[in-house]
């Protein structure tokens, strides 16, 4: 947990299945997201990579800075969508868990 003037961040380990789906193609399916709340902003979950079929997306030039969590590197699907997941390689101490893990913009409850 992480709070700084007014913002709050909180990370829990969650149990849903996660399933994201693009264009019928399964591209993760997970029963141990990461779940962060953060002020401001809905729930998002956050997916190890080893959940994630990384084989179908493509590293993107897209960077985004947060002074909370650090810089985000986005992911699109190959032949599809562009910038539809993110990761932060290098996150701030404070959010360490979501280290690596892969959030994307859909997700499926189920």
């Amino acid at each position: 947990m992480t709070t700084t003037r007014g913002h709050h961040i909180d990370i829990t380990r969650g149990t849903d299945h996660i399933r994201v789906e693009v264009n019928g193609r399964l591209l993760a399916d997970s029963h141990r997201p990461l779940l962060l709340a953060e002020t401001g902003y809905p729930v998002r979950y956050y997916l190890p990579p080893e959940d994630v079929r990384t084989d179908l997306l493509t590293p993107s030039k897209t960077h985004t800075f947060c002074p909370f969590k650090g810089t985000a590197s986005y992911w699109s699907l190959a032949g599809g969508p562009l910038d539809i997941a993110w990761a932060y390689p290098e996150p701030r101490p404070g959010v360490a868990q979501i280290k690596d893990h892969l959030c994307f913009y859909e997700v499926e409850l189920g």
